[in-house]
């Protein structure tokens, strides 16, 4: 299996829950930046085999950037253990910014997340929401 995917409502749940790690970017067609951004996140993709680098058209697949909120694109959404730990929708990221996003998001403490799956497992707690837990749009 390639690790560079377009993610579709009907692959997006099922991509998150099966991969510890995925990058998502939020982009159409006519979106120049998002455009130029393409070759970027594909070379990413290649430098980083164990990462599942996928890509939403919001066009195509409304239902996902509305349930994520994404207002700005190119926008994204950085997934390990099915928790999003970071987002981006401040538009152009650069190819040196992107690196440090991955390198900062393999760093990231999981431990929190965890421990709130741990919990999560052993019976009824209070839900404390995480976005990326719950991927399917309603």
């Amino acid at each position: 299996m390639s690790n560079f995917v377009t993610l579709t409502k009907d692959n997006f749940k099922k991509t998150i829950e099966e991969n510890e790690f995925v990058i998502v970017d939020f982009w159409a067609p006519w979106c120049d930046p998002c455009v130029k951004f393409t070759p970027t996140f594909e070379a990413a993709a290649k430098k980083n085999k164990d990462i599942i680098f996928g890509m939403v058209d919001i066009e195509k697949d409304k239902e996902i950037a509305e349930y994520f909120q994404i207002k700005v694109i190119p926008g994204l959404l950085v997934i390990r253990q099915r928790a999003g730990i970071f987002a981006h929708d401040d538009g152009e990221v650069s190819a040196k910014a992107f690196d440090e996003i991955i390198t900062w998001a393999r760093e990231y403490d999981m431990s929190t997340v965890k421990d709130y799956y741990k919990r999560e497992d052993s019976g009824p707690v209070s839900y404390t929401h995480l976005r990326a837990h719950e991927t399917e749009a309603d």
